[in-house]
């Protein structure tokens, strides 16, 4: 044991020529003297050269917790005296005793007192059956500093600092009035001392303690010597230390031995495993945690109280805290602060706020009271006065709550959210509606609404969803916002309309252009092509097999229909082509028809469904609600006068505000039922409320639309200067983190409009709007067909004549065999054969005429029949010629008729039939005029015999 002087060249040459030559293997640090600050220093400073030297230190000081154990004390050092960390552990203790969950720390400057505030936040972290809350932790160099006290919510606090330094901090505490009965000072060792009292000391403080007297000392003394004697059996009896020996003579501060004790850690190790049994058969064995602090200590509880035998305060032990025992915490009685006989709440006491609103969905709703009971449901929210202050006098209240004129019941997110904050602040309230029912905005350079109440201090704050804006914070304070919103735009759907394109919209254009102008083309010139070059397709010559006088029919014209008919599936008649090469490029196109098909009826269903339609504003700033007189038709739009969006309108937007003053509404409801009704195009309001109406609409019939404009939030408002803005914004901050908010939020915003819920109007019966599509092509086509028609008129009437001089049919056949027939006689004259050869004869009396020439013919065939049968039996034997068909003849003579009016008539009415006629140049000469009805069979051979009808111009 040593006298430590203050001095470290005396700290220096004790450790390094007094303990060294004197071989010390370790060091005894004990003293009961507690001054905090003025030899803290000192012990520090030789605690710290025993660490650099490897000389393990038992110590016992009273004043330990002044040392700042993580800056210079020893690794090596076993501390038999309470840690910081117990006192801390004591003082909890008391807190969790009477239900003080949260507390504020208060130190000075003294060495140790980082240690101190780590020591308190890691005990509350490690609780798990006690929730705590460190309000502040202020460092205390000047009386100002407490006033972050007086503006928080603390009424606990922990103090550690020296004893004088206490006196200064509870006189400008006192000073501040949070002395009084409702705030309780908990203090440590370092601020008791020696229990010697102060004036200042207020009463009711509570402290920790442990014995410092002489007598405590000399058996701390006796205790450190057993653990360095068993810590040197322990060392000297482990075999692993064979042949080492304690000593430590060859240590030297200077340059001439070895700097540091290499046993030192080793030997202290045996030390710190020590485990010594107590002198009281009560207390546990003295044993050392892996820092060195004593692992099980006693603490006396003290109170500062009036004493009995005198009119001081004096230090009075009201209890004992073991942190060996389950219930650690043993106290009896104590003196409150303020003399009081029940311990303070912790809390702040309960104070009364007027809180003006004003009803917005779903912030505020109102409905109202049950009739006879005059109080609200628990669905729905509180009582709330909605009658002015003047409409209250002289009236039975237990009435005036059923009456719904005086007091309704107010519930939505705002009501939550104060129900909140009564619950963590402990205040009570009283919810008034604001009188003129306006928001608050400079009308004549005075406030009117909820901002005038609080200008004029006529309430204590404003909650509902008051927007915050440059203007009114100039003249209130708001808290930090609990909601973000902005400007924003509701509009209408339009159901029911199909786009009158929808028909074309299962491709895009460029889709449309390839299969229009390259597909198709392609596929119609090759086929052409193909039929052109085949050896057995189209030639452009008349083709008479089989005795058939029908020429294979093809063009390009009819190339363009058999596409078309092949592309739609239509089922019309076409001419095929003939060749092999053409007819495989038609099965081609085929193919890719039904590719083509499946893939525009599978995406026309996509698109042939109703469509919504609605005024798609990009914002506020658009121009037509910015410049609403510079389009037409105009845009029907507005708000709510005197609210925070028709100021910022007023302000910005002045064209806009004149214009949308005779379309204003008094509320929101009535601006979104106008909306709904058409009467209004789109309403201006806040973001948030209108987002709520929207998922409230049940039809999902509205929409928000554009970008939010002035974004800003929705704040609490106080009166200037307030001092509930501190603690209310302090509780949004942990409702925000904690996600209570966004609880709130999930809960009060949303409604019954879901995405997709429009789908069970799928079985209604279809409107006519949804054919539009359909009918505008039908009309679309109409309207082309009738063009063509005007075109077909003009070319028959002007240019066919001119068309036939220059072409025979060649040229215009090889587009078009119908225009390659009506420039040329041949070409009618094979239409009308081909008619006639059907039975297809338009006028009755030709009917009766070819039925006539027929049966005559027959009558002849039969008759040449007889003939050859008679010669036969002469022996005479008939010329071998084929007769000509019924058919044939009669052919011919419709042909005539076709030809000419009554052609017919005049074909059967001359004796040879068709007398004066043309035939081709191998025909007999004389069987025109010898040809008759009644003629020998031979004649009628002749006549038939390889005959072809080139022209019929007698006839015409």
């Amino acid at each position: 044991m040593m006298s430590l002087t203050p001095s470290p060249t005396a700290i220096l040459n004790t450790l390094c020529k007094e303990f060294l030559h004197a071989n010390v293997t370790a060091i005894l640090y004990m003293m009961n003297y507690e001054s905090y600050g003025r030899s803290t220093a000192s012990a520090q400073y030789f605690l710290q050269l025993a660490g650099y030297l490897g000389i393990p230190v038992i110590s016992w000081n009273a004043d330990n917790s002044g040392l700042e154990r993580r800056a210079s004390q020893s690794a090596l050092q076993l501390q038999l005296a309470p840690s910081i960390e117990h006192q801390s552990a004591a003082m909890l203790s008391i807190l969790e005793r009477y239900k003080w969950h949260q507390f504020s720390v208060v130190t000075s400057q003294i060495a140790g007192h980082d240690d101190f505030v780590q020591a308190v936040r890691e005990q509350v972290a490690a609780m798990d059956h006690f929730k705590f809350t460190i309000l502040n932790s202020i460092i205390v160099t000047r009386p100002s500093d407490l006033l972050e006290l007086v503006n928080s919510e603390a009424r606990v606090m922990l103090l550690y600092c020296t004893k004088s330094e206490a006196i200064e901090i509870l006189h400008a505490a006192e000073e501040l009035q949070i002395t009084g009965e409702n705030y309780v000072w908990v203090v440590t060792q370092s601020v008791i001392e020696n229990t010697q009292t102060h004036p200042q000391f207020p009463v009711g403080m509570l402290g920790v303690h442990f014995d410092t007297s002489s007598g405590a000392l000399v058996n701390e003394i006796a205790t450190a010597i057993r653990v360095y004697a068993y810590g040197v059996e322990y060392y000297l009896n482990d075999v692993k230390n064979t042949g080492r020996r304690l000593d430590t003579h060859q240590l030297s501060c200077e340059d001439q031995g070895r700097g540091r004790w290499d046993s030192g850690e080793v030997f202290f190790k045996y030390l710190r495993n020590v485990s010594l049994e107590s002198v009281e058969s009560n207390k546990p064995n003295v044993e050392f945690t892996a820092d060195g602090d004593l692992r099980s200590a006693e603490l006396k509880i003290m109170n500062l109280r009036p004493s009995v035998n005198s009119k001081g305060l004096v230090w009075e032990e009201i209890g004992v805290w073991k942190s060996w025992q389950q219930q650690k915490l043993d106290i009896r009685d104590i003196a409150w602060p303020g003399n009081s006989h029940t311990p303070p709440q912790g809390v702040p006491e309960k104070f009364h706020l007027k809180i003006t609103f004003l009803e917005e969905a779903p912030y505020i709703n109102l409905s109202p009271a049950d009739p006879i009971s005059g109080k609200c449901l628990m669905d729905r929210g509180v009582l709330c006065r909605v009658a002015a202050d003047h409409e209250m006098t002289d009236i039975d209240m237990g009435q005036a709550h059923k009456n719904g004129s005086f007091y309704q019941c107010c519930s939505g997110f705002c009501i939550d959210l104060l129900e909140k904050f009564a619950e963590e602040l402990g205040f009570t309230y009283e919810l008034v509606r604001v009188e003129d029912g306006k928001w608050g905005t400079l009308e004549n350079g005075k406030w009117n609404g909820l901002i005038h109440e609080l200008v004029n201090r006529k309430t204590d704050m404003v909650l509902t969803s008051l927007m915050i804006n440059a203007e009114r914070e100039a003249v209130v304070d708001f808290s930090e916002p609990f909601m973000e919103t902005g400007i924003a735009i509701v509009v209408a759907k339009r159901t029911g309309i199909i786009s009158p394109t929808a028909f074309l919209e299962p491709f895009d254009t460029a889709s449309w252009m390839l299969v229009g102008i390259f597909a198709i083309q392609a596929a119609t010139f090759m086929i052409f092509l193909f039929e052109w070059l085949s050896p057995s397709g189209y030639d452009m010559k008349t083709v008479l097999q089989n005795g058939q006088s029908t020429p294979y029919r093809f063009s390009l014209f009819r190339t363009y229909w058999l596409v078309w008919a092949v592309l739609f599936q239509a089922a019309v008649h076409v001419d095929s082509p003939r060749g092999f090469t053409s007819r495989f490029m038609t099965n081609v196109w085929a193919m890719f028809a039904v590719v083509f098909l499946a893939i525009y009826t599978a995406n026309l269903a996509a698109f042939m469904i109703t469509r919504e339609e609605f005024h798609e504003f990009t914002g506020l700033d658009d121009s037509r609600l910015s410049h609403p007189f510079s389009h037409k038709p105009t845009i029907k739009f507005g708000t709510i006068p005197w609210s925070h969006t028709d100021s910022t309108i007023s302000k910005y937007f002045k064209e806009m505000h004149y214009y949308m003053k005779q379309y204003n509404r008094s509320s929101v409801a009535d601006g979104v039922t106008a909306v709904l009704s058409g009467q209004l195009d789109a309403f201006i309001y806040d973001g948030t409320v209108l987002d709520y109406l929207v998922q409230q609409d049940e039809d999902c019939r509205l929409l928000t639309v554009g970008q939010w404009y002035a974004m800003t939030g929705y704040g609490l408002a106080f009166s200037r200067n307030s001092k509930y803005v501190g603690m209310f914004n302090k509780r949004l901050l942990e409702f925000r983190a904690n996600g209570d908010l966004e609880r709130l939020r999930r809960f009060w915003m949303t409604g019954t409009c879901r995405p997709g819920k429009q789908e069970h109007k799928s079985s209604d019966p279809l409107a006519l709007e949804q054919f539009l599509s359909a009918f505008l092509l039908l009309m679309a086509g109409i309207l082309l067909a009738a063009l063509l028609l005007l075109l077909e008129h003009l070319y028959f009437k002007y240019f066919r004549k001119r068309l036939a001089k220059k072409d025979r049919g060649g040229c215009c056949a090889l587009i078009s065999l119908s225009m390659g027939k009506s420039l040329t006689f041949r070409g009618a004259v094979y239409e009308a054969t081909e008619i006639l050869r059907r039975h297809r004869c338009n006028d009755p009396i030709c009917d009766t005429h070819l039925w006539k020439v027929k049966h005559e013919l027959d009558m002849s065939r039969l008759r040449n029949q007889q003939l050859e049968k008679a010669m036969h039996s002469h022996g005479i034997k008939p010329p071998q010629l084929k007769m000509a068909s019924t058919g044939d003849i009669i052919g011919a003579a419709a042909a005539a008729a076709a030809a000419g009016g009554g052609g017919c008539a005049k074909l059967l009415a001359t004796p040879g039939g068709a007398r004066g006629a043309h035939v081709g140049p191998r025909q007999p000469p004389h069987l025109l005029g010898n040809l008759s009805l009644g003629g020998s069979a031979q004649d009628l051979y002749r006549w038939s015999y390889k005959t072809e009808i080139a022209e019929m111009e007698t006839v015409l």
